[in-house]
């Protein structure tokens, strides 16, 4: 296993972290949500960590 493969799984999962997300708000919204549900924001900030330490892999 290389760094670049572990780049690449690294991708899909921040690219199912925000599918997730998305889904999560579309529910929301359709409930009549008027802020952005916490398990949103949690994903979110799971995307974004995600998505640093595949920057960090990058360099």
């Amino acid at each position: 296993m290389t760094a670049e493969h572990i780049r690449e799984q690294l991708e899909q999962i921040a690219e199912q972290l925000d599918d997730l997300a998305m889904s999560v708000l579309r529910d929301a919204v359709e409930e009549g949500a008027t802020s952005r549900p916490e398990e949103e924001k949690r994903l979110t900030r799971a995307r974004r960590s995600v998505e640093k330490a595949i920057s960090i892999l990058g360099d």
